[in-house]
């Protein structure tokens, strides 16, 4: 009992804001031995410093620790992985990454976050494999815990082993993630408000039925002919589309910079495209077909009446990583590859809907749409704009968006954020949005993509700063260009 009030004390001493030496109430191997319901320790080892490069995040730098730290790798119930890091020199902060895609492998971000006095933690939410949604197939469990649970459970049992280890648990508690991850940050706002005090989410998937019927409009208009996936939109297309888009509304914001600082002032005529003759493709011309690909990706999907998903902005959609990417299939770095729209739709609806692996999108004709996902959305979704929980825990949460996302739609969350603050005038004072011009998906794009999400999100909850502005940076042939970014909706 004296050792614990120790602990605790040499804790509450230190605070949240400096990292210190910490006298552990066990030693990092003992952790193995914790009994916690529901919960297997597999492996408790010290480390000294270590080079981190997860195979399954070839996307993500090499992660270097120079720092000592506890290494806990366990499991939750039958499937839910995770790892967490403890440092020697702990800041009493903890924080939790979320994944990406399928997510199926432990993922992390924050990893290098160790050398700064943070625990974290990341999980493969519940199974293994991300490359398809196969592992969803007729199997409950992992639909649950890849939709709602595995973040929450890795937060309570991450948070019980940091007790445990400094005598204490975190004094404060953030989580932060981009795309699905940034969807699993808006799950834990509305349905687990007391895990965290500040979140940070990037790019959310919050609505994957929605998403997922975008990505099915878009793969019935660029591959036609299920049969052998060919892409009706080509990368010379997206080449004329984005110069004639350029020449119509770079220039809006008095800048020629090929970055649209606002896309919806952006009144874009498609007459101005040049029509092939006779309805024969050609490398400087549209068919009727592929402009009538192009404008579905402009517009909402609209399914009786009522808008199910919205349209993407106008602008970078010949940028390497962009439309060849997700939307047309025409990514060199993705040879022979249907695009990522489809990639996602399909198995979301095959696996995640239908639980029917013979699902085909060519015939699929958005009848009963609202009914058939009903289920899916009951464990996928995280769309409802009320966040008085959240907000009465004093928990504050930041929303960010690439403009130019191909992947997800920056409409998409500028409506998400409006519908919060139709319910609450307060708003500002817990939420914030940002949006990125030039920015594609979670990043990349000609511009600054590069935010202290983390930093902004530790001093608006502990230090009381409100992100009334952000400084995004890039550099660009070794010379760092900064942007001053402002909450939605000031320009």
């Amino acid at each position: 009992m004296r050792k614990f009030s120790i602990c605790f004390a040499l804790m509450f001493f230190i605070g949240a804001a400096s990292a210190q030496n910490v006298k552990f109430c066990k030693p990092c191997e003992e952790l193995k031995n914790l009994q916690l319901p529901d919960v297997t320790i597999l492996v408790a080892e010290d480390k000294a410093s270590d080079t981190i490069k997860n195979p399954n995040e070839p996307w993500m730098p090499t992660t270097i620790i120079n720092k000592p730290f506890c290494r806990v790798f366990g499991r939750i119930s039958m499937e839910i992985n995770f790892e967490l890091l403890l440092p020697a020199e702990n800041n009493g902060r903890f924080l939790l990454s979320g994944g990406g895609g399928f997510v199926g492998s432990i993922q992390n971000g924050f990893r290098d976050k160790v050398n700064d006095g943070f625990a974290t933690a990341g999980t493969d939410a519940g199974h293994q494999g991300g490359e398809d949604a196969k592992w969803a197939y007729n199997n409950m469990e992992r639909q649950l815990n890849f939709g709602r649970l595995a973040i929450h459970r890795t937060a309570v049992v991450s948070k019980l082993i940091m007790q445990n280890y400094y005598c204490a648990a975190p004094a404060k508690s953030y989580f932060a993630g981009c795309s699905r991850g940034g969807g699993q940050a808006m799950v834990e706002a509305q349905y687990y408000p007391e895990d965290f005090d500040g979140i940070v989410a990037g790019a959310p998937a919050n609505g994957w039925p929605a998403i997922a019927a975008k990505g099915v409009q878009h793969s019935k208009n660029n591959y036609p002919n299920p049969n052998d996936l060919k892409p009706l939109i080509t990368n010379d297309n997206l080449k004329l589309l984005q110069n004639e888009v350029l020449k119509q509304c770079d220039k809006l914001d008095d800048a020629a910079d090929s970055i649209i600082e606002d896309p919806r002032k952006c009144k874009f005529d498609f007459s101005k495209l040049p029509l092939c003759p006779d309805g024969q493709a050609g490398r400087e011309c549209f068919t009727k077909q592929q402009l009538s690909a192009i404008k579905a990706v402009y517009n909402p999907l609209v399914i009786d009446g009522k808008q199910i998903y919205p349209g993407f902005p106008f602008g970078l959609e010949a940028e390497m990583g962009s439309w060849d990417m997700w939307i047309t299939g025409t990514s060199p770095y993705m040879p022979n590859a249907p695009s990522l729209h489809y990639m996602f739709a399909t198995n979301i609806f095959k696996y995640l809907v239908f639980n029917d692996s013979t699902w085909d999108y060519s015939k699929y004709d958005f009848k009963n749409f609202a009914g058939q996902t009903a289920y899916a959305s009951s464990y996928l979704d995280a769309t409802s704009t009320d966040y008085s929980e959240f907000k009465k825990r004093n928990g504050k949460i930041i929303f960010y968006h690439g403009w130019n996302d191909p992947a997800l739609s920056a409409y998409a969350t500028i409506e998400h954020y409006e519908g919060i603050l139709r319910g609450d005038k307060d708003v500002p004072s817990y939420a914030r949005l940002f949006l990125l011009p030039g920015v594609l998906h979670c990043g990349g794009g000609p511009g600054c993509d590069n935010v202290d999400w983390v930093k902004l999100i530790v001093d608006w909850v502990e230090k009381s700063k409100e992100p009334d502005q952000v400084v995004a940076s890039k550099t660009v042939q070794g010379k760092l260009i900064t942007k001053t970014i402002f909450p939605y909706p000031k320009q």
